[in-house]
């Protein structure tokens, strides 16, 4: 296939500087008839490629860049299963293909850095939740932010259930039964151990397991807050045995079976917007805290050379603002140009990946959570 469908952020290629490179963002609908139009949209966003890319002399690198793309509007299969918005992101030896969970903006750049503000606010761990359903018998897991919730597909090769994970390590019956006083007679039984110690060895160790594969193959890359949804019993025992930094203390204690996937949400937005309030006061102090320091500010060519020497610890952008531009990487200085043009692309946008690329922290916030009015503001590691 000429393209690759991922759900982790970021994918090798878009840190890469292999110019000139291709973003495509577009809302996209889960159900029909809204679903209609996708499609008519993203052939309407491959023409503004496609003139962006007239101004390359090379025709056989447009080709390469255009290929998949044309490819992806063949593919029927796709368009039948949208989510709430997609990005597409193209080079002439790449492309992978993103569904997300939250809409986004029409957007159709050529330039010689991937446009990633977009995609970094739809992964930040600020928006997004992990959701864990977790019964003694098997596990489920699921994605979810403020825009929609939906059930993460496992490889069907992965152990999943209890049996499954213990094997033969699994304690298949607690008690036997035998005939005493003749045949006949009434059943005795004999119980070989504590039955009930038998049971809770077999969960604790199960429940390791889901532990260990949430952390290892989810929580790890992705850094977002884990919800538990079980049994009260079972949240006691999960939380003192598990090492995911990411799971926080308050859950949803109901058997996940009991609940249909729109209580699920509700249930699991109160808790994230609550912590995530908090998150944005903290994000404000912190800011306001430097600027008093002078180890903050607001001054976009001040955080650009600032980035460029690696003093930036955070920088808070906002989502809708774009300065039209690019940094150069080899002085650090900014150059203001056409967006329209290859060359060029969004200068916050380059800020937050030169951040990203050093080590440091970026947010993607809406007008209203940025700790100042000017759509950019940064916190420095150190004074100069």
């Amino acid at each position: 296939m000429l393209y690759k469908i991922v759900n982790r952020f970021p994918e090798d290629m878009i840190v890469d500087k292999v110019g000139p490179v291709v973003s495509l963002y577009q809302p996209t609908h889960r159900s029909f008839p809204e679903n209609k139009q996708d499609l008519i949209v993203f052939k309407n966003l491959i023409q503004v490629i496609e003139k962006s890319l007239e101004e390359l002399p090379n025709s056989d690198l447009k080709a390469a860049i255009l290929k998949p793309l044309h490819a992806l509007k063949e593919d029927k299969e796709f368009w039948n299963h949208t989510s709430d918005g997609m990005a597409v992101f193209a080079s002439s030896s790449q492309c992978i293909v993103y569904k997300l969970n939250n809409p986004v903006n029409e957007l159709a750049i050529v330039a010689n850095s991937f446009h990633i503000k977009p995609i970094l606010k739809a992964f930040q761990s600020i928006e997004n939740y992990l959701l864990l359903g977790l019964s003694r018998e098997n596990f489920s897991l699921y994605k979810g932010n403020r825009y929609g919730f939906e059930n993460i597909k496992i490889d069907a090769e992965i152990p999943r259930t209890l049996s499954e994970v213990l094997g033969s390590q699994k304690t298949d019956s607690h008690l036997t039964h035998g005939s005493y006083n003749g045949t006949g007679g009434p059943a005795m039984y004999h119980g070989h151990g504590d039955a009930q110690q038998e049971i809770d060895k077999d969960t604790e160790k199960y429940f390791r397991y889901v532990d260990a594969f949430v952390l290892d193959h989810y929580s790890k890359a992705m850094k977002w807050p884990l919800i538990l949804v079980s049994l009260t019993e079972h949240h006691s025992l999960f939380k003192a045995l598990s090492s995911n930094p990411y799971l926080i203390e308050e859950g949803i204690k109901k058997s996940i079976d009991s609940l249909d996937l729109n209580e699920i949400q509700d249930k699991a937005t109160v808790i994230i917007e609550t912590i995530n309030a908090e998150k944005y006061k903290v994000l404000k102090e912190s800011f306001a805290n430097a600027e008093a320091d002078a180890m903050g500010s607001v001054d976009l060519e001040e955080i650009v050379k600032a980035a460029f020497e690696s003093r930036v610890d955070t920088v808070y952008i906002e989502e809708d603002k774009i300065i039209p531009g690019k940094i150069d990487y080899e002085t650090g200085k900014i150059k203001y140009g056409d967006i329209d043009h290859p060359n060029y692309d969004d200068v916050l946008d380059d800020l937050a990946e030169m951040v990203l690329s050093n080590g440091g922290n970026a947010f993607v916030l809406t007008e209203d959570k940025m700790p100042c009015t000017t759509g950019i503001a940064a916190i420095y590691r150190y004074k100069k």
